[in-house]
C-alpha cells in the first residue's frame, strides 16, 4: 500500500522530521511504500509545498495522520482532500497504535 504521512511541521524544531521519520520507518516495516513530506527540500516558497503534497496524496492509497495532524492547517487540508478522494485514513494514536477511518 502507498501511504502518505500528514502531520504538523510548521513551528516545530527541525519541522518535526524525527516524528515523520519514526512513522515512516514503522510504515515501511509493515511493507508499505511511504510518501513523506518531511523529506522534501527546504528553501522553496511556502506556497510550493502544498501542490506537491496534494499530488502525493493523489497517488497514495491511504493517509497516515500523525497524532498532531489537527494542529496543522496543511495536514487538515491533506486529510480532507484524501477523504474527498475516498482514500483510507489511518490515525496515529499517542502510543503509536493505528486507528482506521472507515468512512
Amino acid at each position: 500500500m502507498i501511504v502518505y504521512i500528514a502531520g504538523k511541521m510548521t513551528g516545530l524544531p527541525d519541522k518535526g522530521r524525527a516524528k515523520f521519520a519514526d512513522a515512516a520507518r514503522r510504515l515501511r516495516d509493515e511493507g508499505n511504500i511511504v510518501l513523506n513530506p518531511a523529506e522534501l527540500p527546504d528553501g522553496m516558497p511556502g506556497t510550493s509545498y502544498m501542490p506537491i503534497c496534494l499530488a502525493m496524496v493523489s497517488v497514495a492509497d491511504a493517509v497516515y495522520a500523525l497524532d498532531n495532524w489537527t494542529e496543522s492547517s496543511g495536514a487538515r487540508i491533506e486529510v480532507r482532500y484524501a477523504r474527498y478522494q475516498g482514500k483510507k485514513i489511518l490515525f496515529e494514536e499517542k502510543n503509536h497504535e493505528m486507528q482506521v477511518d472507515h468512512r
